[in-house]
């Protein structure tokens, strides 16, 4: 049996990740991942790390799930309001269904 929650994808730099995780954790998620993420923006190309382009300017992707739309919003809203007029990033909400609710 499934089980409905939100999923906060937010794809910002690497050199910020301490913070936004930390952000997360006060708005109450009891975890998160993330993983390198690279692609093209209003800001220009953005590397996963590989090749040339230093670790420094690399992006990462974080994915919180949660089984309330009001805390999905607000991390979304945090993140957003905390960071993305000084870094690069973008934040939004999936519906997904998970198997084992205890876990969120």
């Amino acid at each position: 049996m499934t089980h409905k929650a939100k999923k906060v994808v937010v794809i910002t730099e690497k050199y910020i990740t301490a913070k936004v995780a930390k952000l997360i954790e006060d708005c109450g998620a009891s975890g998160y991942t993330v993983s390198s993420a690279g692609g093209q923006g209003s800001r220009g190309k953005r590397s996963e790390g590989r090749g040339g382009v230093s670790e420094a300017y690399a992006n990462v992707k974080f994915e919180v799930i949660v089984a309330e739309e009001e805390m999905a919003v607000k991390i979304a809203n945090t993140v957003a309001e905390t960071f993305f007029e000084n870094y690069s990033g973008i934040t939004y909400l999936e519906n997904v269904e998970i198997i084992r609710p205890q876990k969120f």
